[in-house]
C-alpha cells in the first residue's frame, strides 16, 4: 500500500505565490498532485524544509522550444535570420544523429529544471529520443516530431515516413505519464496541403497536439497570401487544419481575423519575444488584441540557438517590455499577468533563495517578490515535480549537470568538426 506521505513537502516560514501572483506568508503542505494548504504543524510529510530563505512558486511551462538545439547555443551570432539559417544551422544540422539529440536535450533539460521549469513543448528531431531524455530527467513535456516535405536528420525520405513513425510512436504513447508525443508540421511554407490534412486527420484520432510555426516573419504571409490568397491562419483555417489546442508559435504578423479564427478553435498562441527580437523578424504579437480576441497567449523561448537561454524568467521580462514598449502603454503585463501566463496549467513547483540579493527588498507583504523574480531573476534552489524533488538546496538531483556539461562539449567538438 502507497505511504500517504510520499511527496508531500512542508516548507515553514516561507513566502508562496500560487498562479494568481498573491503573496502568502507562513508555513505551507505542497501536495504531490499540485494542491498547497496552509500547514497546522501535525500533518504526515515526507519532507520538512526550512523555507525562512524561499519564495515558493508554480513552476513555468515553456510552449515552444527546439531542445537540442542547446547544441547550436551561441553560433551564427549577429546574421539575418535566412543567412543565419542556410550559413550556420542548416549545414550543421545535416550532421545531427541520435547521439547528439539526447545530448543536447539532456543539457536542455538540466538547464530547464536550474532555471525552474518542469515543462516543454518541443518540435525537433528524433522524438523518440528526446522523450526518452525528458522522462530521465523527470521533467513533463509534449515531444511534437517535425515534419516536413524536404528530408531531415530524422526523416531522410520526407514527410511520408516522419508521419509513419508519429503514427508508430503515438500508438505507443509516451515512456511515462508525463511526457506525451504530438505531431510538429513545422510551417505552411516547409508543408503541402495534403501534408498538413494528413497530419491533422492523425492528431484527431490519436487526440494529440499540433505544432506549428506560423507567421513568424513578414516573407512567410506575404509569400502564403501570394500564393493561397490568404494568410497563413486564414489558409490553415480553409483546409480544416486546426484540432482544439493546436499550438500555433510566433504569430507575430496576424490579422484581426485571424486572431478571431485561433480564438474560435481554442489555439495556444506562443510568444516568444527574445528569438524573435534578436533574428529582427520585425513583428511583435499584440498581446492586447490577442487577449482582445479571446485567444489563449502562453510564453515560450523557441530554440537556444536563436535565443540562447531557456530561461521563461527572461522571456516573462522580454514580453513585458515588448509590449509595454509596442503599444505605449506601460499597464500592459504587468509581473502578475506575466507571471500567471507563465505557470498557466502549471500542477508543479519551484522555490526561489531569498538570500541572494536580486530579490530584496522583499517589500510590504511581500509585494515586490514577483517583481524581482521576473526582472532581476534569481537563484533557483528546489524543484518538485509529481511530489518528486528534481533539484533541492540548488543542486539538480535527477540529472548529473557535471557529466552531461562534460558531455555536451565533447559532443559539440564532434557535432562542429570540419566545418
Amino acid at each position: 500500500m502507497a505511504d500517504d506521505t510520499e511527496g508531500v513537502v512542508r516548507y515553514t516560514n516561507a513566502w508562496l505565490i500560487d498562479v494568481d501572483g498573491t503573496p502568502h506568508q507562513g508555513d505551507f503542505i505542497l501536495q504531490p498532485n499540485g494542491s498547497w494548504l496552509r500547514s497546522l504543524g501535525d500533518e504526515d510529510v515526507e519532507h520538512t524544509i526550512d523555507g525562512s530563505d524561499r519564495l515558493i512558486t508554480r513552476s513555468f511551462q515553456n510552449w515552444h522550444t527546439h531542445l537540442a538545439m542547446v547544441l547550436n547555443r551561441s553560433m551564427g551570432e549577429g546574421l539575418p535570420l535566412m543567412k543565419w539559417l542556410e550559413e550556420s544551422i542548416f549545414p550543421t544540422e545535416k550532421r545531427l544523429t541520435a547521439d547528439f539529440v539526447e545530448i543536447g536535450t539532456k543539457a536542455a533539460a538540466a538547464e530547464l529544471i536550474a532555471t525552474g521549469t518542469s515543462f516543454a513543448c518541443d518540435m525537433y528531431y528524433h522524438p523518440d529520443v528526446v522523450a526518452e531524455a525528458l522522462a530521465e530527467s523527470g521533467l513533463r513535456g509534449i515531444v511534437c516530431g517535425p515534419i516536413t516535405d524536404f528530408p531531415t536528420p530524422s526523416y531522410p525520405t520526407g514527410s511520408g515516413e516522419a508521419l509513419q513513425k508519429m503514427d508508430r510512436l503515438l500508438a505507443t504513447g509516451g515512456p511515462n505519464h508525463r511526457i506525451e508525443f504530438g505531431i510538429g508540421t513545422h510551417a505552411v511554407y516547409t508543408c503541402s496541403t495534403e501534408t498538413l490534412l494528413t497530419a491533422s486527420e492523425m492528431a484527431a484520432r490519436h487526440q494529440c497536439r499540433l505544432h506549428i510555426h506560423t507567421s513568424e516573419t513578414r516573407q512567410e504571409v506575404a509569400d502564403c497570401h501570394a500564393k493561397h490568397g490568404m494568410y497563413p491562419i486564414e489558409y490553415l483555417d480553409s483546409i480544416d487544419y486546426f484540432q482544439e489546442g493546436t499550438v500555433c508559435a510566433h504569430c507575430g504578423w496576424l490579422t484581426k481575423r485571424e486572431m478571431r479564427i485561433l480564438s474560435g478553435h481554442e489555439a495556444h498562441a506562443v510568444h516568444c519575444p527574445t528569438s524573435n527580437m534578436k533574428l529582427a523578424t520585425g513583428g511583435t504579437m499584440s498581446y492586447p488584441a490577442m487577449i482582445d480576441a479571446g485567444v489563449d497567449v502562453r510564453l515560450g523561448t523557441d530554440g537556444a540557438a536563436s535565443n540562447n537561454a531557456l530561461d521563461m524568467r527572461s522571456e516573462m521580462k522580454m514580453a513585458s517590455l515588448i509590449q509595454k514598449h509596442d503599444h505605449w502603454d506601460a499597464t500592459i503585463l504587468d509581473p502578475v499577468e506575466s507571471y500567471e501566463m507563465a505557470v498557466r496549467g502549471s500542477k508543479d513547483w519551484v522555490t526561489w533563495n531569498l538570500d541572494d540579493i536580486r530579490m530584496r527588498p522583499i517589500g510590504k507583504d511581500g509585494r515586490r517578490l514577483l517583481s524581482n523574480l521576473i526582472y532581476s531573476q534569481g537563484q533557483c534552489l528546489d524543484m518538485w515535480v509529481d511530489g518528486q524533488p528534481l533539484r533541492l538546496n540548488g543542486t539538480t538531483r535527477s540529472l548529473d549537470e557535471q557529466a552531461i556539461i562534460a558531455e555536451l562539449d565533447d559532443a559539440v567538438s564532434k557535432y562542429y568538426e570540419n566545418l
